[in-house]
């Protein structure tokens, strides 16, 4: 494969669906604030964020779009962890979403970014107490509880509060 595609093919992933992160995240608000340098929502203009603003786009460890290249991986400059998301970066896509009337998807994205400091393990375990019968209603609410306190995801707990009531509606809670 040719390097100047693989390396294009590296930067347009970087730009639009990296997963991983950085280590906490309070509000969908709070990204505006936090010093992310997006000084408020981006329109549909500004999609694709990577070719139109990577000076917005940063690594969790500080590295800009432009140092993420395959001759800085292939030398050992770059790794894994400068291939990660930060939540900033999927609060910025929600925002372009939503200006492109793509509510459901904004949403999906402000959630995925409340869940990049959740450990992988966390989340299997979430995603398993989320099927029917598996869970007591007071344990999705702790779980939602812990979301909240333990990693700032105000968000999902209230997804997970809305499914414990519509669990509880459709008689499909765990028996204790």
């Amino acid at each position: 494969m040719d390097n100047n595609k693989l390396e294009e093919m590296i930067r347009e992933v970087m730009a639009s669906m990296e997963t991983g992160g950085a280590a906490s995240v309070k509000t969908e608000a709070n990204h505006r604030t936090s010093g992310s340098g997006n000084p408020g929502k981006l329109s549909v203009d500004s999609y694709p964020l990577g070719e139109k603003n990577p000076d917005l786009i940063q690594s969790p460890t500080g590295k800009k779009l432009d140092d993420l290249t395959l001759e800085k991986l292939v030398n050992g400059e770059i790794n894994s962890k400068d291939l990660k998301i930060r939540p900033e970066t999927l609060f910025m896509q929600a925002d372009i979403a939503e200006a492109a009337n793509r509510k459901p998807f904004a949403r999906n994205l402000r959630r995925a970014a409340e869940l990049i400091s959740v450990e992988d393990e966390k989340i299997l375990d979430i995603y398993n107490a989320l099927r029917p019968n598996r869970s007591s209603k007071q344990e999705l609410l702790d779980i939602a509880k812990d979301l909240e306190e333990n990693y700032n995801a105000s968000i999902n707990a209230a997804l997970i509060r809305n499914a414990a009531e519509v669990y509880e509606k459709r008689d499909i809670l765990r028996r204790d």
